[in-house]
Parts: C-alpha cells; sequence; structure tokens
C-alpha cells in the first residue's frame, strides 16, 4: 500500500489521487478517466465505480497494494 491510510470506497476520487500516487493509472485501467473529472472533487469511489460499471472491490485492492 502507498499511503497509511487506507482508500475506502467513501473517499473522492481527488482524496484517493492524493493518497496514491498511482491512482490515475489504476483508474485508467479500470476505464475510469475521473482525473480531470468536474465531479472528482465530490464524487465518491463507490459512486463514481457504480456510475462505470466497475467492481469497487476490484478497485480498492488495486489501490490499496
Amino acid at each position: 500500500m502507498t499511503s497509511t491510510k487506507p482508500i475506502t470506497p467513501d473517499m473522492t476520487i481527488a482524496d484517493a489521487l492524493k493518497a496514491n500516487p498511482d491512482a490515475g493509472r489504476i483508474f485508467g485501467n479500470f476505464g475510469m478517466h475521473c482525473i480531470g473529472c468536474a465531479v472528482s472533487t465530490s464524487e465518491s469511489l463507490a459512486a463514481a465505480s457504480e456510475v462505470h460499471g466497475i467492481d469497487i472491490k476490484a478497485l480498492l485492492v488495486e489501490l490499496n497494494k
């Protein structure tokens, strides 16, 4: 894991990007191109995953490696 605080479903996309320097690449690998998205500062990872049809558990595993 790259952060001492685990990345959780309720964190925003922006928070995950701050917590894990590789988050942008990981989001891209999952088809989420949220780095510059206007809602990245307010949308939770859970909500973004649902909108994009992504398994939140799999995403969190990768973000927390």
